[in-house]
């Protein structure tokens, strides 16, 4: 059974208000870096992998895609994206990302934001893209980063006045699940290393284009104080690269 924490309705009530459900993708804090990374879409057939409240596929079809996929786990995270979506060149699909099945050299774009530590065999989720990719097709995703995942806290280490010390990383190099927390307890992800990731692309038949750990753009530091913290660590791992 796949993990589906966002119909859960503790959890996506603390997801709604999240600044990222909020304002979208201006309340992201990676997304001043994701954006660049982009390729051009006008005209391109684009999947969207865990695609939520449907804010990047909305962001395709502004960038001119032609066509547009967004597939979900969770039924109350689509019905957010089909209430904000009025496109018929945007279609949506309920089910796990691992179950995905479609056309060989189907897509120009597949893309996906902050779902991938959530699945367990992300070796063979690659190996399923570059098939139904077109040759040069992008695949562009973002995960937490694995200095975050590593540790089943995920949190930072305080003194006796709550002020936060460090961030320590362990047990980095045993790979597997984390049942941590986030907006809830009893959350599952799944902790690979920044080589994993790159070798699963790379064995997929993948060439790496772009890696990048974005830090809190200067507008983010200066609406959010708190995320001054985030430039002591990497929070994100964006990679682009090419079938």
């Amino acid at each position: 059974m796949k993990q589906n924490k966002y119909d859960e309705a503790r959890f996506f009530s603390a997801y709604e208000k999240m600044p990222r459900s909020t304002k979208g993708l201006e309340g992201a804090g990676e997304w001043h870096i994701l954006r660049k990374m982009i390729p051009d879409l006008r005209n391109k057939s684009v999947l969207d992998l865990g695609c939520g409240y449907g804010w990047h596929c909305r962001y395709a079809r502004e960038q001119q895609a032609s066509s547009v996929i967004g597939v979900d786990i969770s039924e109350k995270m689509l019905q957010k994206a089909r209430e904000m979506t009025d496109d018929a060149a945007i279609t949506y699909l309920q089910l796990p990302v691992e179950d995905i099945d479609f056309s060989d050299s189907q897509f120009d774009v597949i893309f996906s934001s902050l779902a991938f530590h959530y699945i367990k065999s992300f070796d063979q989720l690659c190996q399923k893209v570059y098939r139904y990719l077109k040759p040069g097709g992008c695949f562009l995703f973002s995960v937490e980063h694995p200095i975050f995942t590593s540790r089943e806290e995920q949190d930072w280490f305080y003194d006796e006045h709550g002020n936060r010390v460090h961030w320590a990383v362990d047990h980095y190099q045993e790979e597997g699940a984390r049942k941590t927390t986030f907006l809830t307890e009893n959350v599952v992800k799944y902790h690979r290393t920044v080589s994993t990731y790159m070798n699963n692309l790379i064995h997929a038949g993948f060439i790496i284009k772009e890696v990048n750990e974005p830090i809190p753009s200067d507008e983010m530091l200066k609406h959010y104080p708190e995320a001054k913290d985030e430039l002591r660590r990497p929070m994100f791992l964006i990679i682009s690269s090419q079938k």
